[in-house]
């Protein structure tokens, strides 16, 4: 029997949604669902995946393309938007000749959309379900060739990124993930779930859908967490440095101490980066590795123009590059990276300015990014996986307080063989953002409460 449960309006204000986790923590539960989504698409049935609600906070229908039936996607556009995306790895877009549909992207969330197609044969227009099921089935099979398609067409191709998951948490890198791991093939088909009234529908109103119909429903952080799980002897490492590119080398003298200064040219965003590297020092304390010598202590600081230059009292940007050069330079061995193309969390100095102005008028950090139509963070770490890697910085203790850091690194193949916190610069004007980086997005600041404002010195 199912227990009582009080109900409360779910996302889209409606009642019905029992306060129980529609997807409960744990490994086992967790576990399950993968299992249970991998055979699901395996029997050419869909599965929901929700991802986290700082990001879209929305759940899309997730189906293989190569077994793909006309009466799932009939069902498909009946739920959904009826955007019919194809996700599939980048190499496999250009086989087929899918270039990017712009050459300068402006989404937000880096959504790598490709010319839109339909198969050159066996369709009618091109838009029922039976004719994009038929294009879906030309995209997966590996025969497939550019002449096989016609373009443009009803079915928009997405290009993910090697990493998948671990690198990008969106559903288009979801969908390629989990096709792979049910062993159909590497191109999936993803539509977003709408509810009743025309809005997204968000993880309730899906759980309540996926046991109406008895579908699987999942997170791309449970997808995130299987892999990462299974894959930890993978060593994506090894090839990082083709990320980046070595621009030059000086000596680079600093109040905390001389640093040697690495340039870096991303060569996926183009942003510029550096890494100050820390001469080792006699005598300094340092903490063995499994193999006895000495973990380098390695800060990733995002650029904060207003935090790091100007003395900006909202963040605890500037406090916490000046000690983490201090500390690294008094270590030594160890490196500070510094991440260009990361203001506002990867939003941009002038939109993270517009953030502070609705968070002058009362939204906290979070919401303001999403008000804004922007995830609450936009940042990745492949770049800075990719600098310690060119630096033989393999292994680290690394220096933050903020978990996904620490998950992304790990993901690109550094070992993160210790977490030092870094608890600086917290004040009266920056505790409500504090609070909600703590509450909202999880970072480790122990000595920040609701009545302080965690005034300390570093520890």
């Amino acid at each position: 029997m199912t227990p009582a449960t009080a109900t409360v309006p779910d996302a889209l204000g409606k009642p019905g949604t029992d306060r129980r986790d529609p997807l409960p923590t744990g490994r086992a539960a967790r576990e399950a669902r993968v299992a249970a989504a991998l055979d699901a698409l395996r029997r050419g049935r869909p599965v929901l995946v929700a991802d986290d609600a700082g990001r879209e906070n929305e759940v899309d229908v997730v189906l293989a393309a190569r077994t793909a039936s006309a009466e799932w996607l009939a069902w498909t556009v009946r739920h959904s938007s009826g955007y019919l995306c194809a996700p599939m790895p980048a190499a496999r877009a250009d086989a087929l000749d899918l270039p990017p549909m712009v050459s300068r992207s402006e989404d937000p969330r880096r959504t790598a959309y490709a010319v839109a197609v339909d198969a050159a044969r066996g369709v009618t227009t091109g838009i029922s379900a039976a004719d994009r099921a038929t294009t879906l089935r030309a995209l997966a099979d590996p025969a497939s060739g550019p002449a096989d398609l016609i373009r443009p067409g009803h079915v928009l191709p997405l290009r993910a990124v090697p990493g998948g998951v671990l690198e990008r948490p969106g559903h288009t890198e979801a969908a390629v993930d989990l096709v792979r791991l049910a062993g159909e093939g590497e191109v999936g088909a993803i539509a977003e779930l709408v509810a009743d009234d025309g809005e997204m529908l968000r993880l309730p109103g899906a759980a309540r859908l996926a046991a109406r119909e008895g579908l699987v429903l999942l997170s791309v952080a449970d997808l995130v967490a299987h892999r990462r799980e299974r894959e930890h002897a993978a060593a994506p490492a090894a090839s990082a440095p083709a990320r980046v590119q070595h621009t030059g080398t000086a000596s680079l003298p600093t109040a905390a101490g001389t640093f040697a200064v690495h340039g870096y040219r991303d060569l996926r965003t183009g942003a510029e980066h550096l890494a100050l590297l820390a001469a080792p020092a006699a005598g300094a304390p340092t903490r063995p590795g499994p193999a006895g010598a000495p973990v380098p202590l390695v800060r990733v600081h995002s650029e904060c123009l207003t935090g790091d230059a100007l003395g900006s009292l909202r963040c605890d940007c500037g406090p916490q590059l000046r000690a983490a050069l201090d500390r690294v330079a008094r270590e030594g061995g160890g490196a500070v990276v510094y991440l260009g193309g990361h203001e506002g969390r990867g939003i941009g100095l002038l939109h993270k300015i517009g953030a502070y102005a609705l968070q002058d008028a009362g939204l906290d950090t979070v919401a303001a990014n999403l008000a804004l139509g922007w995830p609450a963070d936009r940042r990745e770490y492949g770049a800075a996986a990719a600098i310690l890697a060119d630096l033989g910085l393999g292994e680290v203790r690394l220096l933050t307080n903020n978990p996904d850091k620490v998950t992304a690194l790990a993901a690109a193949g550094v070992r993160v063989a210790e977490v030092v916190g870094l608890e600086v610069g917290l004040g009266p004007h920056n505790h409500d953002y504090l609070m909600t980086k703590k509450t909202a997005m999880g970072h480790h600041l122990p000595t920040l409460d609701e009545g302080g404002t965690g005034e300390k010195e570093e520890r």
